[in-house]
């Protein structure tokens, strides 16, 4: 009897020590793509890759439940609509690539309002290899070759700072099973200056997660204990976007000699939906992202809002 009981104790001990861990960093890819949503769309922004490193920072303030430190390299691809040998002088949008590193830092409070802040370096332009990128991926999986990339857009240097802030809205009304944020964010810098506003639903088919351990900001990262955690919900994230400025449009602020380029339509509608989910140590998501009509040019009427589809992996790790 005395061995049973010694082999039942040592058995819990050894599942507490392989499940019970906590999960103070995650490491994960993004991966974006309009053929994610159609395979006959490719268009504008055509392709996104992101590699991601995230860790839980030391944390002394009472209000915030967690800060957490992240690194990601990425790059991003953006082509007209019309990509075709006959059409490589027929442009509704440049063709250019870019390439980033960035540190960022977000803050989880108790209120479930969140913070993020994040920086980025990199190149804009040939130096971003876009156009090697986009050929070796259509050629690796048999798809049409891509004409025009000699007339992308030329180098400039990145300097990028996005921020982020979210509050929930109705703490008091609490639902297990649906909540309701306010999100607003801005960029600045030598690519990217725009500002964006809108709301953010989440709805749950199981039980929600608070915001600060929830995956839908991707604070999933814990020196809590976790055992079996399981996160499966379906998001709304409408919004309004004010762009002033766009080098992936308009080219560089400082030198101007690209051979095509075009002037902004400053206010844009988007919207994000999709599901996400996370089960123990593993955090997965597809998004639909619609993003309205970027450009305006009287040369052109072929412009238009366009979406793609986001796919997001990640492992945690104690």
């Amino acid at each position: 009897m005395g061995n049973k009981k010694a082999f039942l104790a040592l058995l819990l001990l050894t599942s507490v020590l392989m499940f019970g861990q906590s999960k103070t960093k995650e490491i994960g890819f993004i991966t974006d793509n309009d053929l994610y949503t159609s395979s006959k769309n490719d268009m504008y922004y055509t392709n996104g890759l992101e590699l991601f490193y995230r860790f839980l920072s030391k944390n002394e303030n009472e209000k915030i439940n967690k800060k957490i430190t992240e690194f990601r390299i990425g790059q991003y691809i953006y082509n007209p609509r019309f990509i075709n040998e006959t059409a490589v002088d027929i442009n509704d949008r440049p063709f250019t690539g870019y390439l980033f590193a960035e540190a960022g830092r977000s803050f989880f409070y108790n209120s479930e309002s969140v913070l993020k802040t994040d920086f980025q370096l990199g190149f804009l332009g040939p130096n971003a290899l876009g156009r090697q990128t986009q050929e070796s991926f259509h050629h690796l999986i048999g798809y049409k070759k891509v004409f025009g990339w000699e007339n992308q857009i030329h180098n400039a240097f990145a300097v990028q700072a996005h921020v982020m802030y979210s509050k929930k809205l109705f703490p008091s009304k609490h639902n297990d099973f649906i909540d309701l944020n306010f999100q607003s964010e801005a960029n600045l810098g030598t690519i990217f200056t725009g500002v964006s506003t809108g709301f953010l639903t989440r709805i749950g088919f199981k039980k929600l997660l608070p915001i600060y351990d929830s995956n839908l900001h991707d604070a999933s990262v814990s020196r809590s204990t976790q055992y079996t955690v399981r996160e499966f919900y379906f998001y709304a994230m409408p919004s309004v976007n004010y762009q002033f400025y766009d080098a992936t449009i308009e080219a560089s602020m400082f030198s101007n000699t690209s051979p095509v380029t075009f002037d902004l339509e400053p206010l844009r509608f988007n919207a994000e939906f999709g599901l996400k989910y996370r089960h123990d140590n593993f955090n997965m998501s597809y998004s639909f992202i619609y993003r309205g009509r970027e450009l305006n040019d009287p040369n052109t009427n072929t412009n238009s809002g366009y979406f793609y589809g986001s796919i997001r992996l990640g492992f945690l790790l104690k």
